[in-house]
């Protein structure tokens, strides 16, 4: 059925909008936990962005504790990327996986988008040398973009 849109009665039984749902899913709490771990670093670090964030450390502490530190701002970095690249990924992947890839491809593509940003943020965060951040954000950023060159080489309709 290669080509042909999935029906969305038929859709929770496609097995390629499975894969998409399971990485989809996977991805996005990957990018949920750049919010706990970038606040795991501002508490250790105590790096606080708002002054109501030091409220407890007391008037005369709080102003030395409302500043930036290397480790959150690269976290924070991490952050922003994923967002970047995860939303992309979620809206054209959608499109893709309704467009009726082969599940073999569709796989490819989901696992090697999931893949890359799991390393992407290790990458970031320990941090590794370049090119390691490079190449990792590289291979999703290609696969997104081979997503939607298939969906509009599926359903061109200017």
């Amino acid at each position: 059925r290669r080509g042909e849109m999935a029906k969305s009665t038929q859709l929770i039984n496609n097995e390629v909008f499975q894969a998409f749902a399971t990485y989809a899913a996977i991805v996005l709490l990957k990018m949920m936990l750049m919010s706990p771990i970038t606040t795991y670093f501002r508490v250790t670090r105590k790096a606080f962005a708002n002054p109501e964030d030091t409220a407890s450390f007391g008037k005369e502490n709080a102003k030395k504790y409302l500043r930036s530190d290397p480790d959150v701002e690269r976290a924070r970095r991490g952050h922003l990327n994923d967002l970047e690249n995860i939303i992309p990924f979620f809206g054209i992947g959608l499109l893709y996986a309704l467009s009726g890839p082969e599940l073999s491809w569709a796989l490819l593509h989901f696992r090697l988008f999931a893949g890359a940003r799991i390393l992407h943020t290790f990458a970031y965060l320990i941090p590794l040398p370049q090119p390691s951040r490079g190449l990792t954000w590289a291979t999703g950023y290609i696969v997104t973009f081979s997503m939607a060159y298939n969906v509009l080489k599926t359903v061109w309709h200017l």
